[in-house]
């Protein structure tokens, strides 16, 4: 049976069991008692969307389960929660993502406010504040969530918590036997849209690995043309072990850039080959040294402006035109080349508008880069440009492989009970709806 459909029915026979409880535990006839995060928790383990029966007015039931589906067909791990006005938000989110225990995104409408939080593997902190931010403007609550799941498709990471499959309990027979019938009628659309979703992602994905390829391939050749100009030969008078074996892990991290671009399915792979690569240089930089005599050298990142010219020797202010200054590491030419008061040579790279600086050629380059810059420095680098702006909020056009823009390699949906940084789901609920009040903000109150 059609998980999807399976949900609909347990939304459609517990829902109205929750409201009859809450009157009953209200003590009186037509009092409201509050819904406990633990059953929201365990709601949203079942489906990405849960209203509580005291704010069925903001958002139908129609609506929800229109929602959900759009949720569960996307594949994304995106929870929608509705309150009503007045539900308590003191560590709200740390709260609901404790109860729920699956690493996603996370939208709250409360009354007529909107704010949200995410695990950081699965979407940026900044990420999340521009998602808010888009919506904030969007009274209607149906049209602001709506919204919300549209953008957040196309920049979260990872993939739909299983749970959502499995239906996450059991319903009697006589139910389970009308929802069959249900699903006789309605799976196979519901299947058509399910595999429509899963083609339109592997095309953005093979059409981003295309565009990965042609830069890549680059590399890995000029690596290759680096190893032949070293010239070394392990036999040669004066070569030790060390230098024959800097030279072995050269060639190892040739061999491997080769073989994992090969192998690579998806732009997230990427990040994998020009990670050997840039080993296979820092090796070779070890080499030149010690054949020179020289001190060997410190790891440093590559240059920032084309990692082909090797490790960087320092950091270097540098200003991109109309954007925010920032140190960059370069290498030995580049720093000079900023010394004088001239550009540094750029990689360039193909794109639909022409020639571009990698920085503005789209997400698709977001793993590419990441392989060279790992350590959590390439969004500082990466502030104000392009690549920076889309790997931290909604991804610009699918031909460049909209939600590939954050090095790749982070899942979402993944079951972690209450292992997650509480930081990233402190602070205050909402805000004046302005750029830091909330969505991410994690230190904002009201």
């Amino acid at each position: 049976m059609s998980g999807v459909r399976m949900h609909l029915l347990m939304r459609l026979l517990v829902v109205p069991v929750v409201a009859a409880l809450a009157v009953l535990m209200a003590g009186a006839p037509g009092a409201r008692a509050q819904t406990d995060v633990s059953t929201i928790g365990a709601a949203l383990r079942d489906s990405p969307v849960y209203v509580d029966p005291a704010a069925s007015g903001l958002l139908s039931g129609s609506d929800a389960d229109a929602l959900a589906h759009k949720i569960e067909n996307a594949g994304d791990p995106i929870f929608v929660v509705v309150l009503p006005a007045g539900y308590p938000t003191t560590d709200l989110f740390q709260n609901l993502r404790t109860e729920t225990g699956i690493t996603g995104l996370y939208g709250v409408r409360l009354g007529d406010r909107f704010d949200a939080r995410a695990d950081s593997s699965v979407l940026s902190r900044q990420g999340v504040r521009n998602l808010v931010t888009a919506v904030q403007g969007a009274g209607d609550p149906k049209a602001q969530l709506n919204d919300f799941v549209d953008d957040a498709v196309r920049s979260v990471n990872g993939s739909a918590p299983s749970s959502w499959d499995s239906g996450g309990g059991s319903a009697p027979t006589g139910a389970l036997i009308t929802a069959g019938a249900v699903v006789v009628v309605g799976g196979a659309g519901v299947y058509a849209l399910s595999r429509r979703s899963r083609h339109r992602r592997e095309a953005e994905q093979r059409e981003s690995l295309e565009r990965l390829r042609v830069v890549v391939d680059e590399d890995i050749t000029a690596f290759g043309e680096e190893l032949d100009r070293l010239d070394f030969h392990p036999a040669e008078p004066g070569a030790d072990d060390a230098m024959r074996a800097d030279y072995e892990r050269a060639l190892d991290s040739y061999d491997q850039a080769k073989t994992y671009m090969a192998d690579a399915r998806k732009p997230e792979d990427v990040r994998a080959v020009t990670q050997a690569v840039e080993d296979g240089r820092f090796s070779l930089a070890q080499l030149a040294a010690r054949r020179e005599g020289r001190p060997l050298p410190e790891r440093r990142p590559p240059c920032f402006f084309d990692p082909r010219h090797g490790p960087s020797v320092a950091d270097a202010t540098w200003t991109p035109p109309g954007g925010t200054t920032r140190q960059v590491p370069v290498c030995a030419a580049d720093r000079a080349r900023l010394s004088d008061g001239r550009e540094p040579m750029i990689r360039e790279v193909d794109t639909e508008y022409g020639r571009r600086p990698y920085w503005d050629a789209g997400p698709a380059y977001g793993p590419w880069a990441g392989g060279y810059f790992g350590g959590g420095i390439l969004p500082g680098l990466l502030v104000g440009t392009m690549l920076g702006s889309m790997m931290a909020g909604p991804a610009y056009g699918a031909g460049y492989g909209a939600g590939y823009g954050d090095f790749g390699g982070y899942e979402g949906g993944d079951v972690s009970g209450a292992d997650f940084d509480p930081g990233d789901f402190g602070g205050g609920f909402g805000g004046d709806g302005g750029f830091g009040g909330g969505g991410g903000d994690f230190g904002g109150g009201f």
